[in-house]
């Protein structure tokens, strides 16, 4: 029997790779992106699979609910939310309809995306859904650097992070497997349309943050971080914010019981 996965922002980068790596495992594939001659060249470098290419728009509504349609009516063995939007930058200087785009993108989307995939997964009692975030969703407090601001796209990365983990709760009486993928610098074109020269800084290969979410998927990771090599220190921030969470009280702290 066919195994078939659904790839948005398969046209470059790592959802290029991980539709590839996927058809190259014998997975047929439903390839989504907005550039119609890249998700061709991905179906022709993969003649021994299905490929079918879906030129959609995740930015917008309509986008977003016609990829839904296909996440609920076919047979998907696995879904990678992986589209993204090259704005990073301050809040203050995002348009407004920058904002929404990126919103959309990388929040909407995948979780319009997860709940039309569901229910058909937990019928067949079979499926994987993988989410691509990025360290950044750990380090909202981390100073800029050379960036003029990013708080609207790590926000998302960081929603993403607690989606797929509150998910996985959801899930754990189910054989479904979710996974948040969250690597650092990557050598894409992300940072190329931002007008940034990255090429004197160390960056992973795609391919290589493809190996590393799938043996995390088999190792049953629910964070996947592919360049720490501490695994333990995911684990750590996991229970320093179970920790806060579970010291509350219903009381007013007393530090805001003195003027």
């Amino acid at each position: 029997m066919s195994r078939l996965a659904l790839v948005t922002g398969a046209s470059s980068g790592i959802g290029a790779a991980y539709a590839r790596r996927l058809g190259e495992q014998g997975y047929d594939l439903v390839a989504v992106g907005r550039r119609r001659e890249r998700l061709d060249e991905l179906a022709r470098s993969l003649p021994a699979v299905d490929v079918q290419t879906v030129v959609a728009d995740l930015s917008g509504d309509e986008g977003i609910e016609r990829v839904s349609e296909l996440c609920a009516s076919l047979p998907l063995s696995i879904l990678v939310n992986n589209a993204g939007v090259a704005h990073y930058m301050a809040m203050a200087a995002l348009s407004a309809e920058q904002a929404s785009e990126l919103v959309h993108v990388k929040v909407v989307a995948p979780t319009m995306l997860t709940r039309a995939s569901l229910s058909g997964m937990l019928e067949r009692g079979e499926g994987t859904i993988v989410n691509v975030a990025g360290m950044l969703g750990f380090a909202g407090a981390a100073p800029l650097g050379l960036a003029s601001g990013r708080a609207t796209y790590t926000g998302t990365l960081a929603l993403l992070i607690a989606l797929t983990q509150s998910l996985h709760e959801e899930l754990a009486d189910t054989p479904l497997a979710v996974q948040v993928l969250c690597p650092g610098i990557v050598a894409t074109e992300f940072h190329e349309r931002q007008g940034m020269d990255l090429s004197a800084v160390p960056r992973m290969a795609s391919n290589d943050v493809v190996t590393a979410s799938l043996r995390g998927l088999a190792l049953g990771e629910v964070v996947c971080a592919p360049g720490l090599d501490d695994a333990s220190l995911l684990d750590a921030v996991t229970r320093a914010d179970l920790a806060a969470f579970g010291a509350q009280s219903t009381e007013l702290a007393e530090r805001y019981r003195s003027v």
